[in-house]
């Protein structure tokens, strides 16, 4: 494993902790200031920039702080020179649609920038399957 791919899986990590744990000045850290979000709900053209990012996390801490899980099953890292891209699988949901749809998974993919050395996420794309 390179160090650039050791940097982007470490940042992904702490990234998904820090969801998990409503950390939301630790969800921020590691965006760009010109991000672009495609979540799950609306607004359907996503969302730009690091403020409007802020913005949607407490509704899903909210919802989260029911016993909801958000846990990293799978992370497959691609890292060139200056970009790199991620794409994950993530357990999210409550317990009881966990029951009901086990294999139901998050998926995430991640667009990434080294920026003086350091690996920034600039785009991030969030879906379910459709059933």
């Amino acid at each position: 494993m390179s160090e650039d791919e050791r940097q982007i899986r470490e940042l992904i990590r702490h990234w998904v902790i820090a969801v998990h744990g409503g950390d939301l000045a630790t969800v921020l850290a590691g965006h760009t200031e010109d991000l672009v979000v495609f979540d799950v709900p609306p607004p359907y053209d996503g969302v730009r920039g690091i403020e409007k990012y802020q913005r949607i996390w407490p509704p899903f801490f909210d919802w989260q702080a029911s016993g909801a899980k958000f846990e990293l099953v799978a992370l497959e890292v691609t890292a060139g020179i200056e970009v790199a891209f991620a794409h994950a699988l993530l357990r999210c949901g409550t317990p009881d649609e966990l029951a009901a749809n086990p294999d139901n998974r998050l998926r995430l993919t991640f667009g990434l920038r080294k920026e003086s050395g350091r690996w920034f996420i600039a785009h991030e794309h969030h879906s379910f399957p459709h059933e």
